[in-house]
Order: structure tokens, then sequence, then C-alpha cells
């Protein structure tokens, strides 16, 4: 049976781009002999959101079989919450399908491999967290020091 693969691409921001993930993976599947389902990418999407537009597409493709093997350059880009991630692998392994995080070598085919999702999973919303944290503590320490709102401006002194 052939490899078909359907690539997931994201970036959290629209000034970023997705080229470089596409690029990479697409050089995986040449080197490998893969064949390519789609691309599909999220712009300007977060990965904390559990559901994403182009990320919905793929579900319901791979829910259709229309391809066995699920490719992205980092696990991250799939999910940053542990609880999601594994959700999304047990389906995967429920419908066969194959992921490969080309930049990570993560083979899940194993229990090496799994207990490697797990803890990257578990890093991915780790991460997510302490970014979450320090804009908090950003917000808190600019409405300290007098600025708030858009505008940034000073507070008034009072008396």
């Amino acid at each position: 049976m052939s490899t078909k693969v359907a690539i997931y691409v994201r970036v959290s921001t629209n000034d970023q781009d997705v080229a470089v993930q596409e690029k990479l993976c697409r050089e995986y599947c040449e080197r490998l002999g893969y064949d390519i389902f789609k691309v599909y990418a999220d712009t300007g999407v977060s990965g904390v959101k559990d559901s994403r537009p182009a990320f919905n597409d793929l579900l319901r493709d791979m829910r259709l079989m229309r391809f066995n093997t699920i490719m992205v350059t980092k696990l991250d880009r799939i999910g940053r919450s542990l609880k999601h991630i594994l959700n999304l692998f047990d389906e995967f392994f429920a419908l066969g399908v194959h992921f490969i995080a080309t930049t990570q070598q993560i083979d899940i085919s194993s229990p090496a491999g799994k207990f490697q999702l797990q803890m990257l999973g578990a890093f991915a919303e780790f991460e997510r967290n302490i970014i979450s944290e320090r804009t908090r503590e950003a917000l808190q320490y600019a409405k300290g020091v007098g600025k708030r709102g858009k505008d940034k401006k000073p507070r008034q002194k009072r008396g």
C-alpha cells in the first residue's frame, strides 16, 4: 500500500508564513517516495484552538479515509493541549492513520514512540502555559506603571 500523505501546516499570526513548513514536508515526501494527497494550511490560527478551518477539513478527509498519513514539521503544529493531542492520536490509531513529525523524528508505531509523543505533547502544553503567564504578567506590569488600553496613555495623577 502506498503512503498517501496529508500535510498540515499552521502559523499563529498573519505576519508569519507557512512556506518553510510546507517545503520541509514536501522534501521529506519526495525523499521517501510518498504521494501528497493535499496540503492543509491554517494561517493566523493559534494551536490552542481545537477547531481550525483547514485542520477541520483534514480531520473530515481523514475520517473519509482519503489518506493514510498525516505529516507536520513539529507536533505543536496540530495542537498545544496534551488532552487534545492524545484524543487526536486515539482517533489516528483507531483509523490506522500514521503520523510523522519531520523535524522531531516521531515514530508512533512503537511504545517508545508513543511515550515520546506524550512527552512532546506535555512540553507543547507547558510552553503555551508559559507564554500565557508571561502575557498576563506583562499586562499587569503595564497596568501598574500607568498604562492602559490600546492608546497606552498614562493615567492622570490625582490631587
